[in-house]
């Protein structure tokens, strides 16, 4: 191939950017010419892109978000709007194409290929919840963040004998939630996947660790949860704790991404240039077992991804 694109789409994700990095180097040191794309699909559409080179990624390994920006884009998902993005393609000669974001920007990759422009995605979400893949890039340093803030929350809460009800990014996962519910000893985790009983799994885990002489607490909730208002008013009736609501909201998102999320995305984006260059498309770059693989785009969207309910268990067990 001798012209490539690469874009962000979705909700951005630290360590997006050091993917981006990774294929512009890749595909600049495979003799290629790589088109950055700047707001996701719309850009491709509207032909918002402008040539990249080595420099053009220079010191960026190390920031969050995305220097090419992102967008959503309900007209890329109709017929008209994926024909004005293959035209696009077409008039600057573009042969392939990488696309990092989650599962709704892979699904836009896949009927971009099945319409004649091979592309590659790279998993970039911190939610963790994209089926073929065991890790996603933004997801290490998501967790480290939420813990961060946590752990400032303790202090307080226990200055105060308080209960802190935190609400975590997930909206239909609790991977961010149940990891850093357990690295920050939360009495009680609850998450979309597990259902709950509010007077089981919280009041009486409360009032049990109070009888040992515990006098402060961390209830982390995932966002597709929610409701951590009402818990807070309830908390405070039926245990007599003070209890305070926290949403992290999107500060989880930002910031300088973490070792592990700046190697894997560059794993990710070099294999993704690899794969194009040998001329395959409609695939997708995945992590598992600590292994940089790639799946078939319709397998990948077909997988389903289930919680360790081993480590929930161990979360029960070790935080009472």
């Amino acid at each position: 191939m001798k012209t490539i694109g690469v874009l962000t789409s979705g909700g951005d994700a630290p360590g997006m950017n050091a993917a981006i990095r990774a294929v512009v180097r890749s595909g600049c040191e495979n003799g290629m010419r790589v088109m950055g794309i700047r707001r996701g699909y719309n850009g491709l559409m509207q032909g918002d892109m402008y040539e990249m080179n080595l420099r053009s990624v220079s010191n960026i390994i190390n920031r969050g978000g995305t220097i090419l920006y992102s967008a959503r884009s309900p007209e890329f998902k109709t017929e008209e709007g994926l024909q004005k993005a293959l035209s696009v393609a077409k008039e600057v000669g573009m042969d392939g194409l990488v696309v990092i974001g989650g599962d709704g920007s892979f699904r836009g990759a896949r009927d971009l290929s099945l319409r004649g422009l091979p592309c590659v995605g790279i998993p970039g979400t911190i939610d963790n919840d994209i089926a073929c893949c065991d890790y996603t890039i933004g997801y290490d340093t998501a967790m480290n963040t939420v813990l961060e803030m946590v752990d400032r929350l303790r202090d307080t809460t226990e200055s105060h004998d308080r209960c802190s009800v935190v609400e975590v990014m997930g909206r239909h996962a609790g991977y961010i939630a149940l990891n850093a519910g357990i690295a920050s000893g939360a009495t009680a985790i609850l998450i979309p996947e597990i259902e709950y009983d509010f007077q089981r799994d919280v009041i009486d885990r409360m009032i049990r660790t109070q009888k040992t002489g515990k006098k402060h607490f961390i209830i982390v909730v995932a966002e597709g949860v929610g409701g951590v208002d009402e818990m807070v008013k309830r908390i405070t009736e039926e245990t007599g704790v003070e209890s305070r609501a926290t949403i992290l909201g999107h500060v989880q998102r930002g910031g300088s991404p973490t070792v592990r999320d700046r190697v894997a995305a560059s794993h990710m984006g070099s294999r993704a240039v690899r794969l194009l260059s040998e001329g395959k498309g409609n695939r997708v770059v995945a992590m598992q077992k600590d292994e940089i693989v790639d799946f078939d785009i319709f397998e990948a969207l077909s997988m389903k991804k289930t919680l360790d309910l081993e480590q929930y268990r161990v979360a029960l067990e070790i935080s009472i």
